[in-house]
């Protein structure tokens, strides 16, 4: 059944993307790859997938003018959805090396940090911890999703105001490994997942139907 929703998914050269053209198509929205900043600002959702490092994302996105089209999205009240290091890149920076290193988006504070377990890449299925209130994970109970990486933000604390500000709190969502890290944010009309819900079976399909649902 077709949910009457354009989503592009944004092609800046961050890995294969075929797989969540071909999750977002299944569950019936209208799907378009590309870097193009019209249709990118145009669509009623951009997903920003990510794979590999953080910095090189950050190039790559900086080369299709990224940073400028996801800011002008979130000014204008138009959802994104990060995906893995897609939801890396929104926060203020990564300890991942490379030669060049590039600051975050800087949407919500804090760090990505490499995680401090014995077996890394974190790779596989694991249960995560939802927040009450979650729209992303609304139906999915205690379900699992894909993880494949090294790097996370942990021991994340988001500084919100008293008084009104309290309802604008991002909803977490944790997941562990090594350590309790984010596995999800849910902030107004930026979200994003550490996991990969396009690789996450019938409870990827869900969480990114209710994406679409809600947009």
């Amino acid at each position: 059944m077709a949910l009457s929703k354009d989503v592009v998914v944004f092609d800046y050269g961050s890995g294969n993307v075929r797989s969540a053209v071909r999750a977002l198509e299944h569950i019936g929205a209208r799907v378009e790859l590309t870097a193009d900043p019209e249709r990118a600002l145009a669509c009623d959702g951009l997903l920003v997938p990510g794979v590999g490092n953080f910095h090189t994302c950050m190039a790559g996105l900086a080369a299709v003018h990224g940073p400028r089209i996801i800011e002008r999205r979130l000014a204008g009240g138009r959802p994104v959805l990060g995906i893995c290091v897609g939801m890396q890149v929104m926060f203020d920076g990564s300890d991942e090396p490379a030669e060049v290193e590039r600051d975050g988006l800087a949407q919500w504070p804090g760090r990505v940090a490499r995680l401090p377990a014995p077996i890394v890449p974190h790779m596989g299925w694991s249960e995560i911890d939802a927040p009450a209130g979650s729209r992303l994970l609304h139906g999915l109970g205690d379900q699992r999703f894909y993880f494949v990486h090294s790097y996370a933000v942990q021991d994340w604390i988001m500084p919100v105001a008293d008084g009104a500000m309290a309802a604008s709190a991002p909803l977490v969502t944790w997941s562990e490994h090594g350590a309790p890290f984010v596995a999800a944010v849910e902030n107004g009309v930026l979200s994003a997942t550490q996991f990969h819900p396009e690789k996450s079976g019938d409870a990827g399909l869900h969480l990114l139907k209710n994406w679409v649902t809600n947009l």
